[in-house]
Order: structure tokens, then sequence, then C-alpha cells
């Protein structure tokens, strides 16, 4: 708004991101149908095989082959049975009991010896325990999801090895249901965790919601006012923006709820610039006497007194409201244009006059070293006082040649720091310390005087929104209020408040230092 935009034109536009996310949804939730049918249908043929697998097996324990023979194709069926899939659940029960049956049957029948049984059973155990030390495995999985799934595979196999030894199996199936009952637990916890968290995102929402349906709800008549529930309503987005999602059944009517006022808001405010382009015509007209002013000293040598005139006009025309759509940009353009032209000049002369002061150079080369060799004392202020000094000292030597200024400037610095480096003091004292450091860099280069005023421009902007972010923060304490879980949401807001003052303290000091060196 500041460059001339039209607030008219504002617009909010949804999250396409969140757009595309709902209709990727329900693609997927269609495929995922079709997927599950497949999965059935695929289950009744398994179900099938089985049982004819089960048939084949009774027709072994009927058959007049040789033991060796029917023990083999015995095993050949036991393949068959595990490289046949999943089932339906609802037959599951009853579909082991029948083959476990027919499997003792069979042992039976053929009177295997016991040291083949035996050598069958330890097979058996080996494998169950690997089944074990996997799922003891997965306990430690960060994926819950992933590790919850890989588990009901391993039940799978259990399932299809068979017995173990009498005297191991009670303590084969503890060690694996202990791991199985501790992910499922976990598994369980992190659910009832998620949709918790939904649950206080959904609590956050509504809160945001209620807010910016009171933005929307609100009159205004000025300018002023528009802009700044523009900003409110902003900044209310930019924390919707970082609330993760709501439970399933609530998001979608939550998101409307919020886009609805939004987009009231918005509404009003295009219907309140449509009434009042001849407002937007009279600041036209205002903009184009800035342009011609500052079109009048552009070609000045005074560069002081040009300089701090033309960041007067710049200052006014922020002031100035919004002008119509179509002559935004072209008086922006024309005013910056001529802005542009007189700093460019001015840079350009200045560039120009560098000279040689190699006396300079050298006090600066040795007050470096000084820097270097200097030995801090115990008191933390009396240090601070005297690398002040060495900053002041070296303020006072002046220029340097060109050339050489960035490198003789970055030594100093790294000296410095050095120093400061050493130094215990908190880190927004420092901080200042080391701006002033960075302003005494400025004020030895080009163009100071235009550098100091982007610096100030910056700071301030830094201060207004840091101040509006405070406002924001303290009427959102309301909002949550009356919300679940409001003590923690409470806590995190006011800790942000506390940062934000403490950051505005420092930035202040900034300040302070700039006007000292203009």
């Amino acid at each position: 708004m500041i460059e001339g935009g039209d607030p008219a034109s504002f617009v909010f536009q949804p999250d396409e991101n969140e757009e595309k996310l709902k209709i990727q949804l329900n693609e997927y939730k269609k495929l995922k149908a079709e997927f599950n049918r497949g999965i059935e249908l695929e289950k009744e043929a398994n179900l099938k095989k089985k049982y004819e697998i089960i048939d084949e097996i009774k027709e072994l324990i009927n058959g007049q082959e040789s033991i060796n023979k029917t023990f083999n194709d015995f095993r050949d069926l036991q393949r068959k049975w595990r490289e046949t899939g999943l089932v339906p659940q609802s037959e599951v029960k009853n579909l082991w009991e029948n083959y476990h049956h027919n499997i003792e049957q069979f042992y039976d029948y053929v009177k295997i010896n016991r040291e083949l049984r035996d050598l069958d059973l330890k097979k058996n155990l080996e494998n169950k325990i690997k089944l074990c030390e996997t799922a003891e495995e997965l306990m430690i999985e960060p994926s819950v999801v992933k590790a919850f799934k890989l588990l009901q595979k391993l039940h799978e196999q259990w399932r299809e090895i068979g017995p173990v030894p009498e005297e191991n199996r009670e303590d084969v199936w503890e060690r694996f249901k202990s791991a199985t009952t501790n992910i499922n637990k976990t598994h369980q916890e992190y659910f009832e965790n998620l949709k918790q968290e939904q649950t206080n995102n959904l609590n956050a929402k509504l809160a945001l919601c209620e807010k910016a349906e009171e933005i929307a709800n609100q009159e205004n008549n000025k300018h002023k006012d528009w802009e700044n529930q523009s900003d409110e309503l902003i900044e209310v987005q930019k924390l919707w923006k970082t609330i993760g999602f709501a439970t399933k059944k609530e998001n979608n009517k939550i998101f409307e709820r919020f886009r609805a006022a939004c987009d009231l808001f918005f509404s009003k405010k295009r219907d309140f610039y449509y009434e009042h382009r001849e407002a937007q015509n009279n600041n036209l007209q205002l903009k184009t006497e800035l342009c011609m002013q500052a079109e009048a000293i552009k070609d000045s040598t005074d560069w002081k007194k040009t300089s701090n005139e033309l960041i007067r006009l710049q200052k006014d025309w922020k002031e100035i409201g919004p002008v119509p759509r179509k002559q935004s940009d072209i008086i922006w353009k024309r005013f910056r244009a001529t802005c542009n032209e007189f700093f460019e000049r001015k840079s350009n002369y200045f560039a120009n006059i560098d000279q040689e002061f190699d006396g300079n150079l050298k006090a600066k080369e040795e007050l470096i070293e000084r820097v270097k060799n200097f030995v801090q004392a115990e008191s933390v202020e009396e240090n601070i006082n005297r690398l002040k000094a060495f900053q002041n000292e070296w303020t006072e030597i002046g220029h340097v040649p060109f050339k050489l200024k960035d490198k003789i400037q970055k030594d100093f610095r790294d000296a410095i720091n050095n120093q400061f480096d050493k130094l215990k003091i908190d880190s927004e004292k420092r901080s200042v310390l080391v701006y002033k450091q960075r302003l005494e860099g400025i004020s030895q280069g080009d163009r100071p005087e235009r550098l100091y005023r982007v610096e100030k421009d910056r700071i301030l902007e830094t201060i207004r929104h840091m101040e509006s972010d405070i406002v924001l923060l303290e009427n959102n304490i309301g909002f949550f209020a009356k919300t679940k879980n409001a003590e923690a949401l409470i806590k995190d807001v006011n800790s942000k408040i506390e940062k934000a003052k403490i950051r505005i303290k420092t930035e202040k000091q900034k300040l302070d230092l700039i006007n000292k060196f203009e």
C-alpha cells in the first residue's frame, strides 16, 4: 500500500494447497475403496484355496504312497498354504482350527519318528524366536503406524510357522505377546494424543474464527481504520496457517467459517473504496504535487539539504492514501525515478572524490593491533568501556584509501568481535554494541546519510511491527481465555509478548545510536 497499491484490489485467497489436498483425499478414498474390494475378492479366493489344501491333506491320510513321498507331499502342501494370502477375518478361526486338526491327524497317521518331529519343532522355535526379535525391534521404530502394520504381518507369519516344543511354547509366546502389547499400547497412545492435538487445534481455530468475525462485523469509515483492520485480519490469517488440522469431522466446517468471515471483510472493504474514488483522485493530485517538488530539486548539488528534503517528501508520500489503481504504478514510478536520480548522482559524486589517506590507514592498522593485543581486566564494565574507546578512536581517525576501506574495516570488526566474544554480557547488550560497530563502518563508507536513513526506517518498521504483534498477542489472550487448555496457550502468548518487548527495547537503543551518528 505504501507504494501506491490499491487496497480495494486486495482479496483474501484461500490456501490452494488445502483445496488440492481435499481433492486428492477424495480421489484417495475412491482408490482405497476399489483396492479394498479387490482385497476382499482375493481373500475369498484364498479361503477357497486353503480349504482345497486341507482336503488334499485329508487325502494324504487315506493314500497308499510311501512315507517319504507322503511326507514330501505334505511339505509341499504346507508351502502352498504359506504362499496363499489372507482370508476374510470372519473365517480365520474356523479355518485355522480345521487346518491344525488335520495337521495333527497327519502326524498321527504317518507316525513320524520322534527325532524328525523334534527337529521340525526346533526349527519352528527358531523361526518364532526370530519373530520375537523382530517384534522387539519394532518397539523402537520411530513410525508408530509403520510398526503397527509390520506387527500384523509378524502375527500372520507366527500362525504359519506351526507348533514348537511343549517346554518352550509358553515362554516364546509370552515374549511375542509382550512385544505385541507394547506396540499396541504405543499405537493407541499415538492416536489418542493425535486426537487431543486436533481438538486443541479446533479450539484455537474457533477462537480465530470469532476474532475474524468480530473484525468483519466492524463498521469502518476511514481509510486508516480499514488498513489497521486489514493488518489485524492478515495477522489472524498468518496465525491460522501455523495451526495444524482440526478433527476430521470439523476441519472443513471450521475452515469454511473462517474463510466466510475473511471474504465478508474484504468484500466490505472493496465496497468502501469503490465509494471513495473521489478521495483517491485527491490523493493522486497530492502525489503529483510531490513529484513536481522532487523534480524541481533533483539537480541540486546541496547534497545534505536536498537529501533531507527528498526524505521529507518520501515521508509525506507514505502519509497520503491510495490513488486510483490505473494511476498507481505510473505515479509511483515517476516519484521513485526522480528520487533515485538524485541519490545516484550524489553517490557518484562522493565516489569520485575519494583520496589517499595513508596516515589514517597506518593509524587504523596500529589500532587494530592494539585491539588484538588488548588483555581484558576482571571488570566487565571496564572492558566494555575500553572497547568503546577503541571504537570511538576508530571513528575519529577518518577515511582510508577507498580500495582498502572494506578490508581494514573487516579487520577491525573481526578484532573487536573477538574481544566481545570474551565478554560475559547478555545477548541484547552485545547486539547493541555490535550494532554500534556496524554504524561506525557505515560512517566510513559512501553515502552514510542514506544508509542511516535506510537503517532508521528498517528499525522503525521493526518496532511498529513488534508493537502491532504485542497488541495482537494481548488481544489473543482474551480469545484463548475462553477455550480449553487456556493456561498453556496464554503462557505461550505471554512468553512471546515478553520477547517482543525486549526486542523493542534493543531496537530503540540502536535507534538512539543512529541519531548520535547523524
